[in-house]
């Protein structure tokens, strides 16, 4: 691989950042309003009043992923501890304690069925946990470990109980059939890291976003992306489908979160907290559609108005970096948790 200073490397570089730049130039041509003109007789959200329900404690380093079940009762976190915790989110209690192999968890995913939980990270695989069976010392039974990445496992979402999809650090996206524990798909889906994939409501598409700056749409049968959307100055560490399937919010490194519209092929808003000092690591939405929560490294979770562009208020108690939040199914709560080794359950 030539060096990153390479004359030719910086050449292609350089002409990349040229068609991006055309690229944006060339949809702007198309853009006639904007989000908060053509919602300009909508009223103001009412400003959303959350507080912590249930302050959850157990893992003893940096939490780094959580996602809720689709019984919108339980969740798991994967810690920097080497442990996953399965929890109840009504009593705040644990239900399981999962010891890992490797401690590098970067990426947790709850089945919508409740019957698996998957993990990731730094080992470069993506482990598969029955929670309906257990071994000799009481522990859910470790069913697959799906190797074969040459990068670090940054995300995975399980599209039923017998395959899921995972983002790695190669830049690629594959597809595994649970039951045999091979691959059907797998691709390169961005010039960076892929970092977070959100499925669309319908269960047909899913939204991918990297560190190379972009986020793709894709069919799920298929292997080459539908569209790529610009904007972001940096990083894209998150993606979230929008409710009705038609655009999709995404966080970033590069202190901004925003709206993206599939049918118009672009951004149609950016969101910004009163003071911009932190880039967001993840992002949520509200069962509408109409709030957008974003994780960020300054502790706090940030809402906004979607529709008229304002901040609708803050989250605060996490006492460092929040790294991840998770939209309870049926939208009655939140779940984030942080470095500061807590999961906070929001309603």
């Amino acid at each position: 691989m030539p060096p990153k200073n390479d004359p030719e490397t910086l050449a292609l570089k350089k002409e990349l950042e040229e068609l991006y730049k055309k690229l944006q130039d060339d949809q702007k041509k198309f853009e006639d309003t904007t989000l908060e003109k053509a919602c300009e007789g909508v009223s103001p959200a009412p400003r959303v009043k959350l507080i912590t329900r249930k302050l959850m404690k157990g893992h003893l380093n940096k939490v780094n992923s959580v996602h809720y079940s689709g019984d919108n009762r339980h969740c798991v976190t994967g810690s920097l501890d080497g442990k996953l915790i399965i929890w109840d989110t009504y009593t705040g209690n644990k239900m399981q304690i999962i010891p890992l192999r490797s401690a590098w968890v970067m990426s947790v995913a709850f089945a919508n069925s409740g019957n698996y939980v998957a993990c990731g990270g730094m080992d470069n695989m993506c482990t598969i946990y029955d929670l309906n069976n257990r071994d000799a010392n009481g522990v859910a039974k470790l069913v697959r470990e799906l190797a074969g990445y040459d990068g670090f496992l940054s995300s995975c979402r399980f599209l039923d109980d017998k395959s899921i999809i995972t983002g790695s650090g190669d830049m690629k996206i594959c597809k595994w059939d649970l039951e045999s524990g091979r691959k059907t798909s797998d691709f390169i889906a961005h010039n960076g890291d892929v970092v977070s994939i959100s499925l669309s409501p319908d269960g047909n598409a899913f939204v991918t976003g990297s560190v190379d700056k972009t986020c793709r749409l894709w069919d799920m049968r298929e292997e080459k992306p539908k569209q790529t959307f610009f904007g972001h100055e940096a990083d894209v560490n998150s993606v979230c489908f929008h409710p009705s399937g038609y655009c999709f919010a995404t966080g970033s490194e590069d202190k901004s979160a925003r709206l993206f519209d599939i049918r118009s092929d672009q951004q149609i808003a950016v969101y910004k907290p009163p003071s911009p000092n932190s880039g967001f690591t993840s992002c949520g939405l509200s069962l509408s559609g109409r709030i957008l929560l974003c994780g960020s490294d300054d502790n706090n979770v940030h809402m906004w108005d979607t529709l008229k562009n304002q901040h609708n208020g803050t989250l605060s108690g996490h006492e460092n970096r929040v790294t991840s939040l998770s939209v309870a199914n049926n939208g009655l709560a939140i779940a984030t948790c942080s470095w500061d080794q807590s999961v906070r359950v929001w309603g």
